[in-house]
């Protein structure tokens, strides 16, 4: 049966549905933090990056689909998210690029595509941008790169049942379980005044990428997404239609057949 979660009801009440056994899972020491990944299947690597306040399993309904597709699904757990610890630094997206560079070196993979959503799709852009050897392509889903890009926040119930699980999960998952208000209020203020791309910092970017947004979006601009497709070189743009910020829980055959579409061209060129 084909799941549809448009109001998170069911994520906010169970999560998203449980990962399968990873082939191989681990912790990588960089920069004062202990970053976790998990490895699924084989084939082609496709890194899949969360959005901020949430965690690796997030993608609970992607890894089963890149995986039977055979592509090896990566998850990563943000730094300070999930499993992942840190430390007193401020967050910053060029810190979490590192780790994500660190645990490719861990498991020698030379690149990889990037599936990014919100936080991550802004962290896989600037992978691309700072080390495009490694970055096959990037799916960018939802996100902005400078602050004009962002809508003034409507509180809304699915909002407050997506952070009411974020909570949940932090507390169940996180090695500083009763940090959570701080957690927020740090991730908060690097996406407030993070990142700071100009269009001709977007015009380097060379390599492969899909500009994916859902139509009702409740955080990015429409026109933001529209400009980042223009600017960046050969870039796409892909509207989802009906589905907002949170596509990969509330549709995932939507969501997974434009992630495998995007993919499946890259391994055409």
């Amino acid at each position: 049966m084909e799941i549809r979660d448009d109001d998170l009801v069911h994520f906010a009440e169970h999560g998203a549905d449980p990962l399968p056994p990873p082939e191989l899972q681990g912790q990588v020491e960089r920069d004062g933090a202990r970053i976790h990944y998990a490895s699924y299947g084989a084939g082609q690597p496709v890194l899949l990056l969360h959005g901020g306040l949430g965690h690796g399993g997030n993608w609970a309904y992607q890894v089963p689909a890149l995986v039977e597709s055979g592509y090896r699904a990566v998850l990563i757990d943000s730094r300070g998210h999930g499993r992942s610890t840190r430390d007193d630094k401020p967050y910053r997206y060029e810190r979490m690029t590192d780790d994500v560079l660190a645990v490719m070196d861990r498991l020698a993979l030379d690149s990889a595509a990037l599936v990014g959503w919100s936080d991550g799709a802004c962290v896989a852009l600037i992978l691309a941008d700072k080390a495009p050897a490694r970055v096959h392509g990037v799916f960018f889903f939802a996100c902005n790169m400078d602050s004009t890009g962002t809508k003034e926040l409507q509180p809304s119930p699915a909002l407050e049942r997506c952070f009411a699980r974020h909570r949940k999960d932090y507390v169940s998952l996180s090695a500083t379980p009763g940090e959570f208000d701080a957690f927020v209020e740090a991730v908060t203020l690097m996406m407030e005044t993070q990142p700071d791309y100009a269009a001709e910092d977007l015009g380097r970017i060379h390599v492969p990428v899909t500009i994916c947004q859902g139509e009702h979006d409740e955080f990015i601009k429409p026109e933001h997404a529209e400009y980042l497709a223009g600017a960046i070189p050969g870039a796409r743009l892909l509207i989802l239609p009906d589905v907002s910020h949170f596509a990969p829980l509330q549709r995932p055959a939507l969501f997974n057949e434009a992630m495998l579409s995007f993919l499946r061209a890259l391994q055409a060129r």
